[in-house]
């Protein structure tokens, strides 16, 4: 296998503590799918390009996945891609175009994605990203990929932002990672009396919108948009479709993996209860027409 040929590869994007990460986490109990695990993205020298990283995620190691410490799990690998291929992948202040992509870069990041699928000998790579959309980027790239946007309710987002210390909305939008606002938002802001509630909603809208306005740039059947509260309710019936979208076969076992999975629907609308009712409503505010577009008007 060469760079130069076909790759199916699938990329789930979302905004950030979206849920993507659960979606990513089930659909890697695939057969056939590889993926870049935590263990390679933090010790490359072992397991180089994740031969095991199938077998010891569907194995009992894999049920430890809980974030901050050695995981079995697929993962973004920001360090790994940034060492092996180039920062712009991690560093970035804004989202990344195809102008983006040079020849060099294009050869790179096709080599490491093609150099991980054959090692680990699948049908299909999938890998997953969040923040700035990268939807154009990665299409330039890989004119074959398909992209899986999960979007999560705004005010669950902009509430759970507020409580990662990787949360630079406490330092203003002048230092924040996001750069500057445009007129609407500044004015949002401002209005807020500066609250860091709404410059997070506002957080959520930026980068929903980045992937939104790439997916509808590139057209076609590239792209399909899952809600992760839809995802809660029905796991096994949103993995099928997702396995008929990116062209693999849905297996029997993996139907059962997901009904062993920790599935944790306690806090899907946790910000009602974190969050004052004045809070949720002047969050609710400044995002409506965005939360209206994803079916979330009548969540209050």
């Amino acid at each position: 296998m060469s760079a130069d040929s076909n790759i199916k590869i699938v990329f789930i994007v979302g905004s950030g503590r979206s849920g993507s990460s659960f979606v990513h986490e089930l659909i890697s109990q695939h057969r056939g799918v590889g993926f870049v695990s935590n263990v390679d993205d933090n010790f490359p020298l072992f397991n180089s390009k994740g031969p095991l990283n199938s077998r010891l995620f569907r194995s009992p190691l894999g049920k430890h996945t809980k974030k901050g410490g050695l995981r079995f799990a697929p993962s973004e690998a920001y360090r790994l891609i940034s060492e092996k291929v180039s920062p712009i992948y991690s560093n970035s202040c804004r989202n990344l175009r195809a102008s983006d992509v040079t020849p060099e870069l294009r050869q790179s990041f096709r080599k490491f994605f093609f150099d991980r699928c054959h090692a680990q000998g699948k049908q299909i790579f999938v890998h997953k990203y969040t923040g700035w959309s990268r939807v154009d980027f990665f299409k330039e790239i890989f004119p074959e990929a398909k992209f899986v946007h999960i979007v999560r309710d705004g005010r669950a987002v902009a509430n759970s932002f507020l409580q990662m210390e990787w949360w630079t909305g406490y330092l203003g939008p002048d230092n924040w990672y996001l750069g500057s606002l445009n007129e609407q938002h500044q004015s949002l802001w401002e209005s807020s009396n500066h609250s860091f509630l709404v410059l997070a909603g506002i957080a959520w809208e930026i980068l929903v919108k980045s992937v939104e306005l790439d997916a509808n740039r590139i057209g076609g059947d590239s792209v399909c948009t899952i809600r992760y509260e839809d995802f809660i309710i029905d796991p096994i019936g949103q993995i099928r479709d997702l396995c008929e979208f990116s062209e693999i076969e849905f297996q029997d076992d993996l139907a059962n993996r997901i009904r062993r999975s920790r599935i944790d629907s306690s806090r899907k609308q946790a910000f009602l209860t974190d969050l004052s009712s004045d809070q949720v409503s002047e969050l609710t505010s400044c995002i409506a027409d965005s939360l209206a577009q994803y079916g979330y008007s009548d969540a209050v």
